[in-house]
């Protein structure tokens, strides 16, 4: 599998599904192992736990709906016939999101030796789930790339962006940037929130600041004000 990866010239262009892609590896490398090791009987691991899996769906959701209402209609303009693939493997990941949410309520309504069962199910379909959007994104980050970087300016990507960013929800954009920002690297974050600091008003990257302070360590977080302050 591995062997075809290969140099696409990733990281040369604008890329829109880095930042993205990204955050949704990190919650669901996070969320897999979590659900693995639940403690079935310890109520509130079980509610918060079952929270977190219904917020991954949420924002897988969200992330299947931008794609199909914005990022598949301006490949199809760039190539004729480039998103289908994706698109109909969308469809697949909708009734995979459906089926793992009924999951989590049958956990939430079970209790004993049917709540275990229930429970690893759910991580079982949760694995699949994760392994099938892995193998999704790479295709996207690879082959959709190359439509976009092929046919369209950096520009032109930055403008489609904006397009998606300006219809998600304020809770859309919190739970997104939660994941995001501590999944890049110190350079990608600063590249990330400059365009922010600069554009928008203060209060804006204040409360994605605010956001995302808890889940960045002290290095990282030192790294991104000195980086701020540097490129003021």
């Amino acid at each position: 599998m591995l062997e075809v990866i290969q140099d696409q010239g990733l990281g040369a262009r604008y890329d829109i599904y880095l930042p993205i892609h990204k955050g949704l590896r990190a919650f669901m490398c996070q969320l897999r192992p979590r659900v693995g090791a639940l403690d079935t009987e310890d109520e509130a691991a079980v509610t918060e736990a079952l929270e977190a899996v219904r917020a991954l769906i949420v924002l897988c959701e969200g992330h299947l709906t931008k794609e199909d209402t914005l990022v598949h209609p301006y490949l199809e303009e760039c190539a004729p016939g480039s998103a289908e693939g994706a698109t109909a493997e969308h469809r697949d990941h909708a009734v995979s999101l459906e089926i793992l949410a009924a999951q989590a309520d049958l956990v939430a309504r079970t209790r004993g030796t049917a709540r275990v069962s229930a429970a690893l199910r759910l991580y079982r379909l949760l694995a699949l789930m994760v392994g099938e959007n892995f193998i999704h994104m790479h295709a996207e980050e690879t082959d959709h790339n190359a439509v976009l970087w092929g046919t369209r300016s950096d520009a032109e990507l930055q403008g489609l962006e904006a397009r998606i960013v300006a219809t998600l929800t304020p809770a859309e954009s919190a739970a997104t940037l939660r994941w995001i920002v501590p999944a890049l690297t110190p350079a990608e974050r600063l590249e990330f929130l400059l365009p922010i600091r600069d554009n928008a008003p203060p209060v804006v990257l204040e409360e994605i600041l605010s956001v995302v302070r808890p889940y960045l360590d002290g290095a990282a977080w030192s790294k991104l004000e000195r980086g701020l302050r540097r490129a003021a």
